[in-house]
């Protein structure tokens, strides 16, 4: 009787990478949760010449294959960043899935853990796709709902797969769901009723600066952020690369900054759930799907929307200042919500030790719903 063979087969042409890409849509074609990305967004992320972090990072991907037929994949990553970041040592990995066996987890993670090891890596922390700016962390709880835009839908099993390789907890990702329709959150109406203190203001994005307004966003971003965990600077191209990738759907009703005393203190971005408009698409924008998409994204309009980012500059963090920066950036969000009809919303994510988020998140309506997480694993 022939037994099958695993081979981890390291992903070099065109034609593996696009196997690599694919692997997800037949792996949860089963699961009527999982929103198939867009091809054409997948691949640019793995493009070095679409996404700048490709450029920056020394990055392997590799297959499992089983009798030649993929059944798993994963990535490796050393960042220059991270390293400048908190020193040199630590590797990540990413794009982890696969069929529910251990076997294969145990012969990918091997194979990115020898890769890394050989690089000078100590300590491998993941999963990042492909770093903590972009997508962070595997969801481990809230599976019973689709995905937003950007966030994971990952199988149980590989929770239970890394537990058993050795892959610790080092921190969790929250995500928050608000629901509309009801009564505006008591403290939501407070920070109505008080207003704005003298030195404030809240204004919207202004279309005609983009540019401009986007290299705001990513300085606020990198101040208000450097003290957390995992931290690693959004640099220039990252910014432009952002800039361009977001301006399609922005809103300026949805995109607000804070300035106290003249100087940009905060912002907030919220934008539609693209997820919501992809879900029946199958990863394909042909021959109809950009048809479908601009319909949904302009004419019918979308009921869900994602926060992804939200920023406060570190001096205004531990004020009396800093809840109210927050309270009124989330009062623009909501009422824009209002006038577009919005059912639901996400906030993510945030980090499990931002106690003063997370007790501000709750107070003002939000339900932690959705758990990612990040894992380490010692690698001497």
């Amino acid at each position: 009787m022939k037994t099958s063979t695993l081979d981890i087969v390291p992903v070099h042409t065109p034609a593996e990478l696009e196997e690599f890409i694919k692997l997800p849509y037949s792996l949860h074609k089963d699961d009527p949760l999982w929103i198939p990305p867009l091809l054409m967004e997948r691949r640019d992320l793995l493009d070095p010449k679409k996404n700048p972090f490709m450029k920056r990072a020394e990055v392997q991907f590799w297959l499992a294959k089983r009798d030649g037929v993929a059944v798993g994949r994963i990535s490796a990553q050393l960042d220059p960043l991270t390293a400048e970041q908190r020193g040199p040592g630590e590797g990540h990995f990413g794009l982890i899935d696969g069929e529910d066996d251990p076997a294969i987890f145990e012969a990918l993670t091997k194979t990115a853990e020898d890769w890394l090891r050989a690089r000078g890596a100590t300590v491998v922390y993941g999963p990042f796709n492909l770093n903590i700016n972009q997508e962070a962390g595997l969801l481990v709880d809230g599976h019973e709902t689709p995905p937003m835009m950007l966030m994971g839908h990952d199988f149980p099993h590989v929770d239970t797969h890394l537990n058993a390789l050795g892959y610790d907890k080092v921190r969790d990702l929250h995500a928050f769901e608000w629901k509309f329709g009801d009564e505006l959150p008591k403290m939501l109406k407070a920070f109505e009723k008080r207003g704005l203190s003298e030195n404030m203001v809240v204004r919207p994005i202004n279309m005609k600066k983009y540019q401009e307004e986007i290299r705001i966003l990513g300085d606020i971003f990198n101040d208000g952020w450097s003290e957390n965990w995992g931290f690693v600077p959004m640099v220039e191209d990252e910014i432009a690369h952002m800039a361009k990738e977001l301006k399609p759907v922005i809103d300026p009703k949805m995109f607000w900054f804070v300035e106290v005393d003249g100087e940009p203190a905060a912002f907030i971005v919220g934008v539609p759930n693209v997820n919501e408009a992809i879900a029946d698409l199958q990863g394909k924008l042909l021959p109809f799907g950009w048809a479908k998409l601009l319909w949904r994204l302009k004419v019918k309009g979308l009921k869900t929307v994602r926060v992804p980012l939200l920023g406060v500059r570190k001096k205004h963090q531990a004020t009396v200042l800093g809840p109210r920066i927050v309270g009124n950036l989330m009062l623009k969000i909501h009422k824009a919500q209002e006038d577009r009809g919005t059912e639901t919303l996400e906030m993510s994510w945030v980090l499990e030790d931002n106690h003063a988020m997370i007790s501000l998140a709750g107070k003002m309506g939000g339900r932690h719903y959705k758990t990612y997480r990040v894992y380490q694993k010692s690698l001497t």
